[in-house]
């Protein structure tokens, strides 16, 4: 059974499941699904707790053991499985379809792992173990998402935050939920159920925010230049190599590029992206991006990559962070040199 986090609460009071998988790559979001589910076996009398963490040299009879040994006490109790990659390999499949096939008495097994793809997620050993329990998917909070969700969990505590306020501190803590609640613990011990502004945000918030480059690509299709700008400042900041920024970049140009000449060639968009293999959650922003530039657009943004390369190279004159600027700048439809595609 696959339930939402928002559902895994009302599923635990109806009583404890025999398997639960809890996917993600947020991990404060991941750690508060697996705490409700300790939580609440805990008060079902699951009193005995074995934590098994997965790595190339974990021997998987540990769990059937497990599964099969008998507490002295006649205790329930909770495996907690840790496989951080989602893929158990030969010998985990066969495990796991072991226990699945006659899963232990007064036990609940917890597992714990990084996002699952939706190829492993079609395998028939996931499928069975998915039938067997519950699959809680966790997906990161999205930009657009985060202010909603800061204001959610400030108003759980009883905080009064203003909507610039919350505004403040959805940028300086952008992609970093963990860092979102420390904050909003820091601001409550400092303020309670005052009403909270944005420059008592700023005095107080230290600058958390943790962008990725795959963040930024995400950004320059979505369209929102300042935000993009922001998050090149900020990998620049951190230190990231110019050149994997400039790799990620040239992928997803090139795969537009591919795209937009499919549809130049009769074929429609929606045909394209399955072709391309674009991931579901992905098509919209890869729609903003076809419907923004045709072909040969693309195709120059495409040459203007090659460019970069060459620069950072040595092999041309130029500032290589310059020229990403006007690169990520042009993707998201603004111009900073005028006929630039």
């Amino acid at each position: 059974m696959k339930l939402r986090p928002e559902q895994l609460t009302s599923q635990l009071k109806k009583g404890p499941a025999p398997i639960y998988i809890v996917s993600g790559d947020e991990p404060l979001l991941v750690q508060e699904a697996c705490d409700l589910i300790r939580a609440q076996m805990r008060a079902n009398d699951f009193n005995s707790r074995e934590i098994l963490n997965v790595d190339k040299s974990f021997d998987w009879n540990q769990l059937l053991m497990l599964g099969n040994s008998l507490s002295l006490f006649a205790e329930r109790k909770l495996i907690e499985l840790r496989m951080p990659t989602g893929k158990p390999g030969d010998a985990g499949r066969k495990a796991l379809a072991e226990y699945i096939a006659n899963p232990p008495e007064d036990t609940v097994l917890l597992i714990v792992t990084g996002k699952i793809d939706k190829g492993t997620q079609n395998t028939k050993w996931f499928k069975a173990l998915e039938h067997a329990g519950v699959f809680i998917q966790v997906w990161p909070v999205e930009p657009r998402q985060l202010p909603g969700w800061i204001m959610q969990r400030a108003n759980k505590k009883g905080m009064k935050l203003g909507h610039d306020a919350v505004q403040v501190l959805a940028e300086r803590v952008e992609g970093n939920l963990l860092a979102a609640m420390q904050e909003l613990e820091k601001l409550f011990l400092l303020y309670g159920t005052e009403a909270v502004s944005s420059e008592m945000v700023t005095r107080a918030v230290a600058n958390s925010a943790r962008f990725d480059v795959y963040g930024l690509v995400d950004s320059a299709l979505e369209g929102d230049s300042v935000r993009t700008v922001r998050i090149l400042n900020g990998l620049r900041s951190e230190g990231v190599e110019p050149a994997f920024i400039l790799w990620a970049l040239a992928r997803e140009i090139r795969g537009l590029t591919g795209m937009a000449d499919d549809i130049r060639s009769g074929v429609g968009m929606d045909q394209a992206m399955r072709q391309h293999g674009v991931w579901q959650k992905r098509q919209v922003l890869i729609q903003y991006g076809l419907k923004r530039f045709n072909a040969g657009q693309w195709q120059r943004l495409l040459g203007f990559t090659g460019r970069i390369d060459r620069i950072y190279k040595g092999m041309m004159a130029g500032n290589v962070w310059d020229e990403l600027l006007q690169l990520v700048v042009l993707m998201t439809g603004k111009r900073l040199m005028q006929g630039a595609i």
